[in-house]
């Protein structure tokens, strides 16, 4: 917490701060660099006149006008594609995918067009491009609504991929990736945009109100890719999170009196080892939680490069707690979601090796 107060310290010394939920500070990002930037391009479905299916860029296009903000037909492949000769040519454009369940169609354009882009022009031609959308269960979406695939961008040699958890983190996240010259996919955890979600399904739901994190400044203000923040320091086990995970998790080693250190990575690549090493090595356990299904998901390298970088440390073998290999199931998402029970029971289990 001490460093997440020391960069808004730094980003508030000349500028306003008012509470914000995630959705108003990914519209104040988006409005920010639409300002700073004429390069900067809004594109996507229904992000124009209607705002967005979650709202995020709702007043940008009566703001800055139709050529800076428009809507896109119902098209991935086209919508990507656009962005890459865009980017190629010299923009900054900033497309929306309206869920991350339907950004398949625009896999080859990513992967073969705006990741290679750079390495194939030998750095002639770059695709600055930040790919927003949202991602994660936890609001009754279903199969075609509630996925996580950040493992396949994280993967490919040339994409960046940043998950922000909290309203300040995505501002500040968002504009990095935005000024950054190489393709970003900028993932957004749905479940908690209008507030943290602390895995009770059952309770009633949580505001930003009150949250120091909901503190952000009206104006500019960046945090670097690659830099995790410390939820909350401690010395039985670190617990590696990201995006909707952080809050389940902090709520869960809460209630059970653990002290864990939590380490909220922000960015999956590039990704703060360093961080992550000096946590491990202080603690000696690592619990990993992550909402995408298990196989090759993001937690599998994470368990790897810990295993390798700090094996001599641990006293207990790394665990990992993840979603299913099977669809988000839409009638079972609770089991299938990584929330309290399974959580607590695997911290237990690290605690007890």
């Amino acid at each position: 917490m001490s460093a997440l107060m020391d960069e808004k310290a730094a980003a508030t010394s000349q500028d306003g701060v008012r509470h914000m939920n995630m959705i108003e500070a990914i519209n104040s990002a988006l409005d920010v660099m639409l300002a700073r930037d004429p390069d900067v391009i809004l594109l996507g479905e229904d992000i124009g006149y209607f705002g967005g299916v979650f709202r995020c860029t709702a007043g940008l296009q009566e703001k800055h006008g139709t050529t800076r903000v428009f809507d896109t037909p119902i098209s991935e492949c086209g919508i990507i594609g656009v962005a890459v000769g865009m980017g190629a040519y010299g923009l900054r454009p900033v497309p929306e995918i309206q869920f991350a369940d339907y950004i398949y169609p625009g896999l080859d354009q990513l992967i073969s067009e705006a990741a290679r882009l750079r390495y194939r022009s030998a750095g002639e031609f770059i695709a600055p491009m930040t790919v927003r959308s949202p991602f994660g269960g936890g609001i009754f979406g279903g199969q075609t609504h509630s996925q996580s695939p950040e493992s396949i961008f994280t993967h490919v040699s040339g994409l960046k991929t940043v998950i922000p958890a909290t309203p300040y983190d995505a501002k500040g996240l968002l504009i990095s990736c935005i000024e950054d010259n190489d393709p970003v996919i900028f993932f957004e955890p749905k479940r908690i945009y209008n507030g943290p979600f602390d895995g009770y399904y059952d309770k009633p739901a949580k505001s930003w109100k009150g949250r120091d994190e909901a503190q952000v400044p009206e104006d500019y203000y960046s945090i670097p890719l690659g830099k995790a923040r410390t939820v909350c320091e401690g010395d039985a086990l670190t617990v590696l999170a990201y995006g909707t995970m952080v809050h389940v998790a902090e709520s869960v080693c809460r209630d059970k009196g653990v002290d864990a250190e939590i380490l909220d990575l922000r960015t999956l690549v590039p990704l703060d080892i360093e961080a992550i090493e000096a946590s491990v090595e202080k603690t000696g356990r690592c619990l990993i939680v992550h909402e995408a299904t298990r196989t090759s998901g993001f937690g599998a390298e994470l368990s790897a490069l810990v295993t390798e970088r700090c094996f001599y440390h641990l006293e207990a073998p790394v665990e990992r707690v993840t979603g299913f290999d099977t669809p988000y199931p839409h009638s079972l998402e609770w089991a299938y979601f990584p929330g309290p029970v399974r959580i607590g029971e695997a911290i237990d289990k690290i605690l007890s090796e």
